[in-house]
């Protein structure tokens, strides 16, 4: 994935949160997920912190947005790999996060990794 592939994805994921629009959001992920969050564990009680499945995934992603009506994403930085990207963005606590994704041949998540301060 090139820069500009990088860039111009995370600014499309970053407008579908900004609109709350969930099928956008779900829309970027593969069927077949690995998706790693602290906040997995801290929401749903799951010790691995993760998920597997796009359907899941719409459901904890769902979650997140009916307990933050307000919630807003804002871009800081894109950085590129070999396999994929990271992207940097105050979320919706006014906080850092980092997000590593990496995408199959058809350009959708299959492994997302969130770390945040």
């Amino acid at each position: 994935m090139t820069f500009e592939d990088a860039t111009d994805f995370a600014h499309d994921w970053i407008a579908a949160w900004n609109a709350h629009d969930l099928d956008r959001i779900v829309g970027h992920y593969a069927q077949k997920i690995e998706f790693v969050s602290p906040l997995i564990v801290e929401r749903l009680g799951d010790a691995s912190g993760t998920i597997h499945s796009r359907d899941a995934l719409r459901e904890y992603f769902g979650i997140g947005l009916n307990n933050n009506p307000t919630l807003r994403f804002a871009f800081k930085q894109v950085l590129v790999g070999v396999r994929g990207f990271t992207l940097i963005y105050e979320n919706a606590r006014g906080g850092q996060t980092a997000e590593y994704f990496e995408h199959n041949e058809e350009g959708k998540v299959t492994r997302a990794i969130c770390c945040y301060t």
